[in-house]
């Protein structure tokens, strides 16, 4: 599978990852301190081919991705569960860890995250759904993610993400049931 989209990562263990489930270009950050020459290059490739960010389901993977965003509007996002993002053995956490399956289906997945959103889902509705400041919150935000395809956020960046994807109300609806069904 070739992809047209250049894939922003962190490192170079993350390219060799992509390349082993992909044909794809690869630029990589080199950490989350992104300096000027690196933003121009993601602005440049995203000019001429599309850019699709995929860092580490980690901090700062997700300040990557938000240094990136707000410098450059209209990238696709493409996102691992953090369960399918830790090693075999010992301790760490990201891409170059995920199976060539498990890449594969998130690039297929990726979207472009929009500020405007379709129809807003309250804060109110997140604390009603128990996804955030409750017990077992952390959990459900996880499968929430998954489910929307749109990654894990703490509680704080939930609802951002939610609106930057324009989740739709019934898809959140439908996708919260399945999490409630899976629990009882």
């Amino acid at each position: 599978m070739r992809l047209k989209e250049i894939i922003v990562v962190e490192g170079k263990d993350d390219t060799t990852a992509i390349r082993r489930a992909v044909d794809a270009d690869t630029i990589e950050t080199n950490g989350s301190a992104i300096n000027a020459e690196t933003i121009e290059r993601i602005r440049n490739a995203h000019e001429k081919r599309g850019v699709i960010i995929f860092t580490d389901p980690d901090y700062p993977g997700e300040k990557i991705r938000k240094t990136i965003s707000e410098q450059i509007s209209g990238c696709k996002h493409a996102f691992i569960p953090k369960e399918m993002a830790k090693p075999k053995s010992g301790r760490g956490l990201g891409v170059e860890h995920a199976l060539p399956q498990v890449i594969r289906e998130a690039l297929k997945d990726a979207q472009v995250m929009d500020e405007e959103a379709v129809e807003e889902i309250t804060k109110e509705d997140l604390i009603v759904a128990g996804l955030i400041g409750g017990p077992g919150s952390k959990q459900r935000r996880e499968k929430l993610g998954r489910l929307l395809k749109i990654g894990y956020t703490n509680g704080k960046q939930l609802h951002k993400r939610l609106m930057m994807f324009q989740v739709r109300r019934q898809d959140f609806a439908d996708a919260l049931a399945e999490i409630l069904k899976e629990e009882q």
